[in-house]
């Protein structure tokens, strides 16, 4: 709750950089979380999965994120969706972390497979 007794909407921050993105095609599991703004994350480069990217944390040219304020129910389905598993990280195909970006830190699912063989997109977007 917040000082007036209301219950506080927004606890976590999410930076999304696939199919969460306005205009993607799940993007609609955004709609009605307050949208904070997007940033350049210089310490992540992109891989093309097919039909989603994925991202892992190593020196690059960075990605192209937006940045969401989400409630509790919000980050569960963002857990499911990326494959997240907090009980058994190991075997998830993403894995969710807090980064710094210039709104603040930010949840960032990044993904948990070798990446050796896989195209690596470049310009930072998908």
């Amino acid at each position: 709750m917040n000082k007036g007794g209301a219950p506080i909407r927004f606890k976590h921050r999410v930076a999304v950089y696939g199919t969460l993105k306005r205009g993607r095609n799940n993007s609609h599991i955004l709609r009605g979380e307050r949208f904070v703004g997007t940033d350049w994350m210089p310490k992540l480069s992109l891989y093309h999965l097919g039909p989603y990217p994925g991202a892992v944390e190593e020196p690059s040219t960075g990605v192209r994120v937006e940045i969401y304020e989400v409630n509790d129910s919000t980050l569960k389905i963002l857990d499911e969706l990326e494959d997240f598993f907090p009980e058994r990280p190991q075997s998830s195909l993403y894995i969710r972390r807090t980064m710094d970006t210039r709104h603040g830190p930010a949840w960032v699912y990044l993904y948990n497979r070798p990446v050796k063989t896989i195209q690596r997109l470049n310009s930072g977007s998908w």
